[in-house]
């Protein structure tokens, strides 16, 4: 994997539908004057310490960063200096839908990847069709919690990873799932991997750059 790009990093509050939102933005600087995508990035479960501060969520962002793609993180409302509280995925739903008409605005967003760990897969998958995703990556997803809400994928480029230790999400549910997909996704079932990636997430990391490292000439 190459080094990290060099990156503009802005944190700031914007406005979302329960008051302020807490976004943590990272953007390679750019030697020309071409469109870049950017990713938004979900995090895990606000009642379970999930914040965008999470290993994994920094990850999946810092990869992206690497391959020139600009990045936000945000705190779901109730966490950190977002306000309002949990609200079981709907009003995460519309937090996620604060940040991206934010994109929208201030950066003429050229083209919008979505990504989620966890309770964040969840949220960026209820949203991905709606919100006009052209990439979409799903890490440790909550596969029960998608067959509740009956979601399914599109036909976007879409990589879950899932890892086959995982004390939280079930790694045969997950595997069922995408299997049932009539879009099948890239899947990696990554070996003795647990929910939270310890000691695997420069795997992770390269992972994600194995299978989309080479975006640019799909472009």
């Amino acid at each position: 994997m190459s080094e990290l790009l060099p990156c503009v990093r802005q944190e700031k509050l914007i406005s979302g539908p329960a008051g302020d939102l807490e976004i943590l933005m990272s953007c390679p600087k750019q030697t020309n004057t071409l469109p870049i995508p950017y990713a938004v990035v979900c995090h895990p479960h606000p009642l379970h310490g999930g914040t965008m501060n999470n290993k994994v969520v920094y990850i999946i962002a810092n990869t992206f960063n690497a391959l020139g793609v600009g990045t936000v993180r945000f705190n779901f409302r109730g966490v950190g200096k977002s306000a309002g509280k949990f609200d079981h995925g709907d009003g995460e739903m519309e937090d996620l839908r604060a940040v991206v008409d934010w994109l929208k605005t201030e950066y003429a967003l050229h083209e919008l990847w979505l990504a989620g760990f966890s309770f964040g897969s969840y949220v960026a998958l209820r949203g991905h069709r709606d919100l006009g995703a052209s990439r979409l990556l799903l890490v440790a997803p909550s596969a029960e919690r998608f067959k509740e809400a009956g979601l399914q994928l599109s036909d976007i480029p879409t990589l879950v990873i899932q890892g086959d230790k995982d004390e939280v999400v079930s790694p045969q549910a997950v595997s069922e799932w995408v299997s049932a997909q009539v879009h099948q996704p890239q899947f990696l079932m990554m070996a003795e991997a647990s929910h939270f990636f310890h000691a695997k997430l420069n795997e992770l990391r390269d992972a994600i750059t194995a299978a989309w490292g080479n975006y640019k000439d799909c472009l």
